[in-house]
């Protein structure tokens, strides 16, 4: 059996692609899924040569020790990263890629190995137009992508701009959003995700319907 590949992509900065790589990680390892169960094999590959994922999980490795994090972490660049991801799929039920923003080099084979792409966005419209073109390299690797909108201000309706904007662009989206919560950032700066920090939380909450659409688009994998 080989696991699901997943990347999460944009290629505006900004977009809170290290903070959805890794609570997509983390909620899949924490049996946040309804009918998936707890403790299934998850991996990250960090092909983002800024290398946040990487430190977010070195403050893992301290905050529960090497050897518990519950996760494994490679990294790789250009079209080793293709390469990486399908050898990480043969051992783990999950593959989570993190790809830089403003390149073709290092997103292109991370989207040709994913069987889906993951595009975190905020809310406007200005974000929204550069978000087009993530959309096209997926288009063009036959890829699946879907909109993540990503730090919502708490309590506001989405605005006729933006969706008018989504639909412009032809763009299809999650419905669950994420909120523009502290929880986030303070769980990441942890080495942790809300899933660890604030179970019952509304943060956790947020993410937990938006693992449950991801789950949603994924069907059984074989060899």
């Amino acid at each position: 059996m080989t696991g699901h590949i997943l990347t999460v992509a944009q290629q505006k900065g900004g977009s809170g692609k290290t903070t959805l790589t890794a609570h997509v990680a983390s909620g899949f390892l924490n049996g946040i899924v309804q009918g998936l169960p707890k403790g299934l094999r998850v991996a990250i590959l960090d092909v983002d040569p800024q290398g946040s994922l990487g430190t977010w999980y070195e403050a893992r490795e301290r905050k529960l020790g090497e050897e518990t994090t519950g996760i494994t972490l490679r990294t790789a660049s250009g079209w080793g990263a293709r390469r990486e991801a399908k050898a990480l799929a043969r051992d783990h039920d999950f593959v989570i890629i993190d790809t830089p923003p403003k390149t073709d080099v290092d997103a292109r084979p991370a989207i040709d190995a994913a069987e889906l792409v993951l595009v975190p966005v905020q809310p406007t419209p200005v974000d929204l137009w550069a978000t087009g073109q993530t959309f096209q390299m997926a288009k063009r690797e036959d890829t699946p992508a879907f909109l993540i909108l990503n730090r919502v201000p708490p309590r506001a309706a989405l605005t006729v701009d933006v969706e008018e904007a989504i639909r412009a662009q032809g763009l299809e989206r999650l419905a669950p959003m994420l909120g523009n919560r502290t929880g986030f950032a303070a769980s990441m700066g942890e080495g942790l995700t809300v899933f660890e920090t604030d179970p019952r939380g509304k943060a956790a909450a947020e993410a937990a319907s938006l693992m449950q659409a991801i789950a949603a688009l994924l069907g059984p994998k074989g060899d």
